[in-house]
């Protein structure tokens, strides 16, 4: 009698513990109506979410469907009437929500980690577009609920990475069906500044500096302590903004809305240290630094590459700005800012 006593209030403390929805209703028409159908891969190792502290209590996050393929698919259909010619396939990779104490933040913050890929698929070939990899924070504090917020704020960077997907460009290597979850590190074997030796200059683009190729004619001018003040091509003064980076001694500096901060490389790749509060500002050409994707106007075609304009990035900051100051990494097939804390 007790042990089924025991029983039935486990079984009502399951039933009634919160549970948060990623509802993904917001609207995903392909403007332009060159797309032809959206498709999901979930290749997660581990399928659930995780939870998060909402004041007394835990909450669950959870996907709006078991089947997200079939489900995405019906969403695309419901939201484009007219289609093209272009197969989109999203692959997710990572989804958590949970609550974290980094070693730099003051206190306990809720957090969710998404990492979403996006590809044009041609026959049995996938063609990289892009992918957002970053970590979104929540302030308890600033928030009434931290799993309605965490579960909204994925709501919408999974639309807004999916609506700039249909408009971006897309690599010209190709990755074979049977190897698209080690897609990164087929491409990423291309980004020359990984493997070799830095060369001096300056880089107005991520592709640019990917290839290792400095624009012609330009140059940096420092101030008496040092510090880069501007860039120019042969006397004329260009916007900061339209730096991706300088590279001076085989030393990388990234441009950023607080100047430019040195660039450090590890296994994973290229990092800076900053912070969100930092980066989520505006440059002072007034546009958000933040980058999310590599965005760009050209319709998806094999043979485009990299958008020339991702170092401004395409997608704003999400999430709670804090000034905890973190390694964020330079995304080695994007450029965007990719904040793992």
């Amino acid at each position: 009698m007790k042990k089924t006593f025991l029983f039935l209030l486990f079984t009502l403390f399951l039933s009634a513990q919160k549970t948060e929805v990623i509802h993904l209703k917001q609207n995903i028409k392909d403007r332009n109506a060159r797309t032809k159908s959206l498709t999901l891969i979930d290749t997660r190792t581990d399928q659930e979410i995780g939870k998060v502290s909402d004041k007394k209590e835990e909450a669950l996050l959870k996907l709006p469907a078991e089947d997200m393929n079939d489900f995405v698919q019906n969403w695309f259909t419901e939201d484009n009437n007219t289609k093209g010619n272009n197969d989109i396939v999203l692959v997710l990779e990572e989804l958590k929500v949970y609550d974290e104490q980094a070693p730099n933040d003051k206190f306990i913050l809720g957090k969710a980690r998404l990492k979403i890929s996006s590809f044009l698929k041609r026959n049995d070939k996938y063609y990289f577009i892009s992918r957002f990899d970053n970590v979104i924070v929540c302030d308890p504090k600033r928030v009434s609920s931290v799993s309605r917020y965490l579960s909204q704020t994925l709501s919408n960077v999974i639309v807004e990475f999916i609506n700039a997907t249909y408009a971006a460009p897309v690599m010209s290597q190709y990755i074979p069906e049977n190897e698209i979850t080690r897609y990164d590190s087929y491409l990423v074997e291309n980004n020359k500044s990984l493997h070799q030796e830095l060369k001096d200059g300056v880089y107005l683009n991520f592709r640019s500096f990917s290839n290792q190729e400095p624009a012609f004619g330009y140059y940096t001018e420092k101030n008496k302590k040092g510090k880069v003040v501007r860039v120019k091509e042969k006397e004329v003064t260009i916007p900061m903004g339209d730096v991706f980076c300088y590279v001076e001694n085989g030393e990388a500096y990234r441009y950023t809305p607080s100047g430019f901060l040195k660039m450090t490389k590890d296994n994973k790749g290229f990092y800076i240290v900053s912070s969100r509060a930092e980066l989520f500002a505006e440059a002072k050409s007034g546009g958000i630094i933040i980058g999310a994707v590599a965005g760009g106007i050209v319709g998806a075609a094999i043979g485009a590459a990299i958008d020339a304009g991702s170092n401004k990035g395409a997608m704003k900051g999400f999430g709670f700005k804090s000034s905890t100051f973190t390694n964020v990494y330079i995304d080695s097939l994007t450029g965007s800012f990719n904040f793992q804390q």
